[in-house]
């Protein structure tokens, strides 16, 4: 698969150094220009290339969104239409400024990044894992339910399945949180935000039946 990333910090760079390692082509970008990201495609390897935003953007019929949720809105929006965007941003109101909707629990995070980009299908995941877990911990020999869990919300069933391939390809277990507005289960400031459960642990504490896959 092509695997687009709109930002290429730590979690960008750890969830796309899995990806190459399981197979898949990625695109990065960053704010800053490709040029600069040339020794991170060096270390990711030959799948992986540097490129403008909307290059990235454009590349996968999959993008990871990585970057301080204040710049989301400065993104091309229309250029996401139609394209899976998994969201890994986090809220810091000392990074990003208050946001009232999010202050007062109103929306959650990524049902903002939903509102910032209308024809995208929004999913959450890879938000409350630390970077270096993200890059350590996966294990895809390991029985389900017993592996690390990664809680995933998103309105779109069929994006979401193809998130929960990508995290079992990786190692991890797909815990299904529910919708979109479930993240804020797992977004910064929940008690699940970086939680370090099992697939099987993660879901009895979302309140979740369906074993993890």
């Amino acid at each position: 698969m092509k695997i687009g990333f709109v930002g290429a910090g730590n979690i960008g760079q750890a969830l796309a150094g899995d990806l190459v390692a399981a197979g898949h082509e990625v695109a990065l970008s960053n704010s800053r220009g490709p040029e600069t990201l040339a020794d991170v495609v060096a270390s990711l390897g030959e799948h992986a290339q540097a490129v403008g935003t909307e290059e990235a953007i454009a590349f996968g019929d999959l993008v990871v969104v990585t970057i301080p949720l204040r710049a989301v809105s400065d993104l091309p929006a229309e250029a996401f239409d139609g394209r899976i965007v998994v969201d890994t941003c986090n809220y810091y109101p000392a990074r990003d400024g208050q946001i009232a909707e999010l202050d007062d629990d109103s929306l959650t995070e990524s049902e903002l990044v939903a509102r910032l980009l209308p024809g995208a299908r929004v999913v959450k995941a890879f938000n409350s894992i630390f970077f270096k877990h993200l890059a350590e911990q996966g294990d895809a020999a390991a029985a389900p339910g017993t592996r690390r869990g990664i809680p995933v919300a998103s309105d779109h069933p069929a994006a979401k399945q193809l998130v929960e391939e990508l995290i079992d390809e990786i190692g991890f277990d797909f815990v299904d949180a529910g919708p979109l507005a479930a993240g804020r289960d797992f977004q910064n400031g929940a008690d699940l935000y970086g939680a370090e459960l099992t697939g099987d642990a993660l879901a009895a504490a979302l309140g979740r039946t369906e074993a993890p896959g």
